[in-house]
């Protein structure tokens, strides 16, 4: 059983490190793998923001919406920024997947908000939920893939960077307390869009991709560190694996759009009889036989 789990592990990883071509394009082959549609270009049904300062549900000055067909974060109703980081949380816990968001900064940052949240953003994996963060939380404890646009000045600024606000890693081997680690991804400049992808396996390993290269990987993200506040103590206590958890994109005071976010589970029936087997699954789900087999 185990050389099968891990036979299965190795095809998403090899087909994950194809060119972009071939992963990231929809083509015939991604038209049979059921990627779910986490946005659905219309509305924000099965999102909860929660922003500092508020609770869970509360989308103070409509940070947080759907504009022509995009999912937006704006600041138009802000005086100023005022610490008030955001985030827009998905119904649902994830633990295996691949997870794809098509992103561009836009306009000028919100007035007040720090000089390092110029161009910046992300989406955070493994994440607490929302409800289980008090009003003056900043960042929910979970693994930030960061989202950086460049400054245009001729200074490197990659994206697809790995922070950890509340969790540490192992990185190149190590384990590391490290804050934020820079990836490969080149610098990108002005307001394009930017394809980002991640591959989760649970507390096993996370690779991160920016248009279609792989630019960074570490494994065993466990609880711990600094890097958030306000948060109920309890819910960071040292090393415990992180292999589970909500996904939530970011507002950090400047303005930022996606057109895509769609996930493909890899966690599911892999009894071969069901119909509900897929041949990408790695990580057993029984039950998801069952649900299917009943409808």
């Amino acid at each position: 059983m185990r050389l099968d789990r891990f036979d299965l592990l190795a095809t998403v990883l090899a087909s994950a490190a194809l060119a972009p071509a071939l992963v990231l394009a929809q083509s015939s082959a991604s038209a049979e793998e059921d990627w779910i549609q986490l946005f659905d270009g219309e509305s924000l049904d099965g999102w909860t923001p929660k922003i500092r300062q508020y609770p869970a549900g509360e989308n103070f000055g409509n940070t947080f919406r759907v504009e022509d067909g995009m999912l937006t974060v704006a600041y138009d109703a802000y005086d100023e920024f005022g610490s008030r980081f955001g985030h827009l949380f998905y119904e649902e816990p994830f633990s295996h997947y691949r997870l794809r968001i098509e992103y561009r900064f836009v306009g000028e940052q919100a007035a007040g908000g720090p000089s390092w949240a110029t161009r910046n953003s992300g989406v955070m994996l493994h994440s607490q939920a929302p409800e289980t963060m008090p009003e003056m939380q900043d960042f929910p404890i979970s693994i930030e893939v960061q989202f950086l646009g460049g400054l245009s000045d001729g200074n490197r600024r990659s994206t697809g960077n790995l922070c950890t606000p509340g969790t540490n890693v192992v990185y190149e081997g190590e384990f590391t307390t490290a804050h934020c680690i820079n990836s490969r991804s080149p610098t990108l400049d002005g307001d394009q869009w930017v394809l980002a992808e991640v591959l989760v396996l649970g507390d096993e390993r996370i690779v991160h991709y920016v248009n279609g290269e792989p630019v960074i990987e570490y494994t065993n993200p466990t609880t711990g560190g600094g890097a958030v506040s306000g948060h109920r103590p309890e819910l960071l206590s040292e090393s415990e694996p992180r292999g589970e958890g909500y996904i939530s994109l970011q507002s950090e005071s400047h303005p930022v759009q996606f057109r895509r976010v769609e996930l493909l589970n890899l966690k599911g029936c892999m009894d071969r009889g069901s119909p509900s087997f897929r041949a990408y699954f790695v990580e057993p789900d029984a039950s998801a036989c069952d649900r299917q087999q009943t409808n």
